[in-house]
């Protein structure tokens, strides 16, 4: 039977099957439907998604973001951009619950909440930013399959610049609402050394987000943010030198097993370590880069200890992110750890005794993100 609207489902759709098909598998007909209606969930905001990149990328967002009600026209003059793309951009977006629709006037807007999470890239909650990510693995999917076949990894650098233009706009958000507010005073005495004036190395700093929000927040202190991967570094860079923070902070190419530097009072390792092929060799190398008192954060995605305890909507998107992104990158490097986004707390503080620390907490946490406090 074809799927189709009226049906009085809360997903609009018709059973697609009125009886279960008659092969040698009992397939229960109610459970298939159920699973096809799932499909065209899923479906319907995997293609949503580079509509989003649209709305971000043309500014058609902030252009709704006054909450005021328009017409595609009137949006098409606002831009710029041709009326009969943002007819179907604005029905595309009302689908998806991303823009509310007026249809006894014919005319669109955002909600506040919507115009919070879909315009403002200082919100905690920005969302397009999270789509790069999304396309980078479209965009490196087939390459990414071939090292899956032949079982070798795939190079952070080898990834079409939408990876890392994602993982400042997916992260920063995050680092917004938690690194100085919570992350840091969680670690103890670290908040005060860097007001007093501490130094600080972000290891894996990619296009410096991390960095530039602590060099901001803590100007008295020396921060210098680390990555291999010398586009980024340039980036960070210039964003620096854009935003006001040249002062107490450089961008330097380096490895995490071979950054510069003895005697900083933190290093920093922020959605990276996992990444690793041989984290324990990153771990000794903070280890003997950092002072005795000296403090090593790592924060990692948010795990729980068992496969079973993570299939949700969170470890969904941590798990795929880990097959195509997280766990490539580590295959290719040498030591070829593979630890993977979800990650256990027992697998890496087993890391952290092996790199010669001692003291390892759980400092504190939230639904995306764990921190750890790592001491010798």
């Amino acid at each position: 039977m074809q799927a189709g609207p009226g049906s009085g489902k809360s997903d609009g759709l018709t059973p697609l099957l009125d009886t279960a098909p008659g092969d040698t598998l009992a397939v229960d007909a109610e459970k298939l439907n159920a699973f096809v209606g799932k499909f065209v969930n899923d479906l319907g905001a995997t293609m949503h998604g580079a509509t989003i990149l649209v709305g971000e990328q043309l500014g058609l967002y902030k252009a709704l973001a006054d909450g005021k009600h328009v017409t595609s026209e009137e949006l098409a003059r606002k831009t710029g951009t041709p009326e009969r793309y943002l007819r179907e951009w604005l029905a595309g977006q009302a689908a998806s619950g991303y823009v509310e629709y007026d249809a006894s006037a014919n005319r669109y807007f955002l909600s506040p909440e919507q115009a919070l999470a879909l315009t403002d890239e200082e919100s905690p909650i920005y969302i397009p930013g999270a789509y790069y990510l999304a396309a980078s693995m479209y965009k490196d999917q087939r390459k990414v399959g071939e090292a899956i076949r032949a079982g070798t990894g795939f190079c952070w650098h080898e990834h079409h610049n939408d990876l890392y233009i994602g993982c400042k706009k997916f992260f920063k958000p995050g680092y917004l609402a938690n690194l100085v507010g919570t992350w840091l005073p969680s670690l103890e005495g670290v908040v005060a050394k860097l007001e007093k004036g501490a130094t600080v190395a972000d290891v894996g700093c990619g296009l410096g987000a991390s960095t530039i929000i602590m060099a901001k927040a803590f100007p008295n202190s020396k921060f210098v943010g680390f990555d291999y991967h010398t586009e980024s570094i340039e980036w960070a860079r210039n964003d620096a030198e854009t935003q006001g923070v040249g002062k107490n902070v450089d961008f330097e190419v380096a490895l995490a097993s071979g950054f510069r530097g003895k005697g900083y009072d933190l290093v920093t390792f922020f959605d990276c370590l996992h990444d690793m092929g041989d984290p324990v060799g990153a771990a000794k190398h903070v280890r003997q880069a950092l002072k005795p008192d000296g403090t090593w954060m790592v924060v990692e995605p948010f795990a729980n200890a068992t496969t079973a305890e993570n299939l949700n909507p969170v470890g969904r998107i941590y798990y795929n992110a880990s097959l195509m992104l997280c766990v490539p990158s580590s295959l290719s490097q040498e030591g070829a750890k593979g630890l993977g986004a979800q990650a256990s707390d027992k697998s890496l503080t087993e890391v952290f005794h092996e790199g010669g620390f001692t003291r390892v907490r759980r400092a504190v946490e939230n639904p995306f993100n764990r921190v750890f406090e790592v001491r010798p």
